[in-house]
Formats: structure tokens, sequence, C-alpha cells
């Protein structure tokens, strides 16, 4: 997306701005069950929580493990209003909210073009720069250095952001078919990559067709909708090409690729020794397919159906993998996932209403720069971020002047149809107690800061680009599994409303680490009395 020269400088306000949680963490349980060997934090990429009970009847593998002997949270939410892969990755781990982080947008995720990708990798550099304070990861080895890491994606913002700033093993994928890391964690790559990535993976793939896990009638969806990837190839089987470059890039959005960061993942873990013990090391894992899937396909879809079976058994696969390379009552997992993913707004029912619609608020922005000139205000004194409006306050007059030409662009803003509502950041910090929306944006960004205007469209409304997107505030972008299996955790279903920010000061309670910085989340209720009974 192309942005004012202004930008820069502009967000650099805004990152300054960055604040620390208000709360400090409860106070931590003092006896503990020995401690497991290894923590594994499984995330996939837009996997909605609703899809454990659509797609639960036809699950073998992995998710129907984790769901019969794990502490299922089934009301866990991203408890944010930007809903990207970027902010929701790096709360997992630091239990705390993006305002905090840094980490407020994809748009300052992770691009670094200080930190190439090594060995002439395709992509652009990355690092964890713009991550602030610690993580589990952080804790943990101040506790013991001698803690072992590994995180692995297909996105460099899934490898990275899950263990904050820590210079370790770090790993995605580059679309010439290796897993290759960044300047920022080595100068060179450790034999055991050199050698998976000589294996050739994404050859056993090209010419493969991705087909239906399942017989035919085990699929009530359609297999026809034309919408879907822009009306291109969205009719089952999807063949990868032959051509190994090509296929490297198309695997993407197939299965497949889970497979292959699977794989890495496995060979990371008996490289470098993870789960060993006696100390207690940590595997994250996120799985990115779902998320390229659901956007191409939607969630309704066949294909997006199929591809949370193959998670399933996917997941089955790593399990019984892992769990024949070390002792599995030692090994704590977590389940989760950065984000949902809303419907195609044209696929809507007509009961929905108002009916959803593709949004953008940037035609208005020439109006709104000309009325700055009109007021001898510099035109670039604002910049617009999709849904959001930042200012250089110190280019208006006086405050009063600022007020109107913001207030009056809010209101040209409201007339757009599908757009809920517009506020200025300031006056919806008092809205936070009674409105989940107003809350969910105070846990976005940093207040006070240069933020004048947040945008909140109508529920499945769009800003457009992707087929089916997700960013919102609304439950069914917010709404993400959490289970929590194996060392230590007492199977239940449980009902309360929790946060993702939650996962890190639990596992910190569970393995009687000190959380090293005010946060937000707090322990969840994983050990002890049993909760209802798994559904």
């Amino acid at each position: 997306m192309s942005r004012p020269l202004v930008w820069p400088a502009l967000l650099a306000a805004l990152m300054a701005a960055v604040v620390s949680p208000t709360a400090p963490l409860t106070a931590q349980a003092t006896t503990h069950p020995p401690r497991p060997t290894l923590v594994v934090l499984l995330t996939v990429d837009q996997f909605r929580e609703d899809y454990l009970a659509r797609f639960g009847h036809q699950f073998t593998g992995g998710l129907a493990r984790l769901l019969k002997g794990g502490a299922r949270f089934a009301n866990a939410h991203h408890d944010h209003a930007i809903t990207e892969t970027a902010p929701g990755h790096a709360s997992l781990l630091s239990g705390r909210f993006p305002r905090s982080t840094g980490i407020m947008m994809n748009s300052i995720g992770v691009e670094d073009d200080d930190a190439p990708l090594l060995a002439g990798g395709y992509g652009p550099g990355a690092s964890p720069r713009r991550f602030q304070g610690s993580t589990l990861v952080d804790w943990m080895q101040d506790a013991d250095r001698n803690t072992r890491v590994l995180s692995v994606s297909m996105k460099d913002r899934g490898a990275i952001l899950p263990v904050g700033r820590a210079r370790t093993n770090v790993y995605w994928y580059s679309i010439d078919g290796r897993f290759l890391t960044s300047r920022y964690y080595r100068r060179d790559l450790p034999d055991w990559v050199r050698d998976f990535n000589a294996r050739g993976n994404v050859a056993r793939y090209a010419g493969r067709s991705w087909e239906l896990l399942l017989p035919d009638s085990a699929y009530r969806e359609r297999d026809s909708v034309s919408i879907e990837m822009g009306g291109r190839h969205y009719t089952f089987p999807h063949t990868l090409t032959d051509d190994v470059m090509d296929a490297g890039s198309d695997i993407r959005i197939t299965p497949f690729i889970d497979d292959i960061t699977v794989d890495f993942a496995l060979a990371g873990v008996e490289a470098l020794g993870l789960g060993r013990g006696p100390t207690t090391d940590v595997l994250a894992v996120s799985l990115s397919a779902t998320d390229v899937i659901g956007h191409n396909y939607g969630p309704d879809s066949r294909e997006i159906h199929d591809q949370v079976l193959r998670v399933d058994r996917n997941i089955g696969r790593f399990l019984d993998s892992l769990y024949t390379l070390r002792d599995s009552s030692r090994i704590t997992v977590v389940f989760t996932s950065d984000h949902g993913v809303g419907s195609i707004p044209e696929l809507a029912p007509d009961s929905v209403q108002p009916f959803p619609r593709r949004v953008s608020v940037r035609p208005l922005m020439r109006e709104l720069r000309a009325r700055l000139r009109e007021r001898g205000v510099d035109t670039q004194a604002v910049a617009l971020d999709v849904n959001l409006l930042l200012a250089n306050r110190n280019a208006f007059r006086s405050d009063g002047q600022r007020d109107e030409i913001i207030e009056w662009f809010a209101s040209r803003v409201r007339e757009l149809p599908g757009m809920a509502r517009v506020d200025r950041f300031t006056t919806l910090m008092r809205d936070t107690v009674s409105s989940e929306v107003a809350r969910r944006w105070a846990h976005q960004f940093p207040y006070p800061s240069n933020l004048e205007l947040v945008f909140t469209l109508d529920k499945l409304s769009t800003w457009g680009g992707n087929i089916a997107s997700h960013g919102s505030p609304w439950p069914y972008d917010s709404q993400v599994p959490i289970i929590f299996a194996g060392a230590g955790i007492t199977p239940g279903h449980h009902t309360q409303f929790v946060r993702t920010v939650d996962i890190a000061p639990t596992l910190a309670d569970l393995l009687g680490v000190k959380v090293g910085e005010k946060i937000d989340g707090v322990p969840l209720p994983i050990t002890g009395a049993r909760a209802n009974a798994p559904r």
C-alpha cells in the first residue's frame, strides 16, 4: 500500500508513545508439578474457534487429541482491534497488548532492510527491532540460560514475533523453497538447516495435486463459487506447476507448505536437542497455509474445510513424531491462532444487515487535503493507513483548527456505506468500560499519541484487497482457540471470557518462572480441579 512521504515521521511518533501495561500480574502459585522439558506453541494462522465445532466430527488426528485431552478455553479472544498476523503473534508469548509490544499492525511488523535474508534468500529483510519488552522466552532464559529455543513458520512475522527480540533459532520460508533466517540472528546457516534445504522439499510436491482428503459426500460446501480465487482455479483438484521455482511460490496456497514446515520443525528439534532436559526448552511452530487459503477461498469454502481437516492430520503427525523423539509426559502443548476471518462480503445472506461492503476512505483524502490547503496547513500534515488517521499536530496553528478539520473529515467518513463508527481516539478512551470495540482500540495503540481517528466497519464489511479478510474487532476476527494439553494440564472445557495475552503468564505459572515485567494477561486455571467435562 502506497503512503505519503510524511508517513514514516508520523509512524515514528506513534511508536514513541508505546506504553507499558498498568496492571501487575496476579500472584503466582508457589508449588508446581515436575517441570516439562519442552513447551510447544502451535499457532495456526487464521484459525477460527468455530472450526473446531464445524469440522470436529471429522477430526482423527492432533486436534481430536487436543480436544479430548486438553484444557480448552472456548471463549478466547485477541482483545485488540486490528486482528492481524503481526500483532496477534506478538501478543501470544509476551502477555501484552499491541499498545505495549510496539507491534500494532502488520505494516509496522518485522520488515527491516538492515537485516537481510541469508544465503541470497528471496524476500525482504526482517527482524524484531520494533518489538518492545520481553516474552516468556526471556523469562525462561533469565531463570536458566541453558534454555533452548526454536521458532519456525512460513511467514517471517509468524516465526519472529512469538519469541520477541531473542537472538535465537528463528527460521522462515523463502519462495525458492528454503528455510532461512536474517542477519539479525546469524551470519550463516547451520549445517542442519543446509541439510534440510538440500532435500529439495518443494520438488517433491511440484506437479502434485491438492485433492479432497475425504469423499466428496463428506463436504457440504459447493465447489463452484466463482468469486473464490478471483475467478481462477476455484474447483478441486488444485494442481501445482511442475516448474520447481514457480511451485516454490504457489505451494504457499496449498496444505503442502504446512507439511514442509512441520518437517522442518521436527528436524530442528532433533538437531538442537530440544526437550531432552533437564532444562525446559521452547518450540514455536506457526502454520500459515490456512491463512493464505482462507484469504483466497473464504472461511465457508470447501477448500478451508479440507484444509482444517489436513491441519488436524498434520498436527497429529507432528505430535506422533515428537512423542517418538521425546517423552510425551514431559511436553506441554498450547494450540491457538493469531486471528480469525470474516466471510466473503458478496456471499453474505440477505439477512445480514447492513449488507457487507468493501470500503475505502482513500477517495476522501483528496477532499481532506483540499481543506488543509484552504486553511493554510501543510497538506502532508495527515496520513491515512486504511482504518487510521494520524496527524502532525505541530503543523496546525491551534488545537481548535486541528479539531475543526478532523471533525469535518470524521463526519464525511461516517457517511460512507459500511462504516459502523468513526471515533476520535482521545474520546474513544472514555468508552472502554461499556464498549468492547472501544476497549479493543484502547488495547491496540498507546495513549496519548498522534493518532486522531480510528474507523470501524460494519460486521463482515472489509477494506477490500483480499477476497476474504480479517483485521476487525468483531468476534469472527477476534475469537480463536486456546487449548493447553500435556504435562501439568488438567483436561476440561472452560467457557469464561479469556484473552490470548493470558497464555504467557499461564505458562510462566506452570513453569514456575518469574514474569520479567508488568503484563496485561493473567494465569488461567489449567491445573487442579477438573473443569466442565470436555464436549
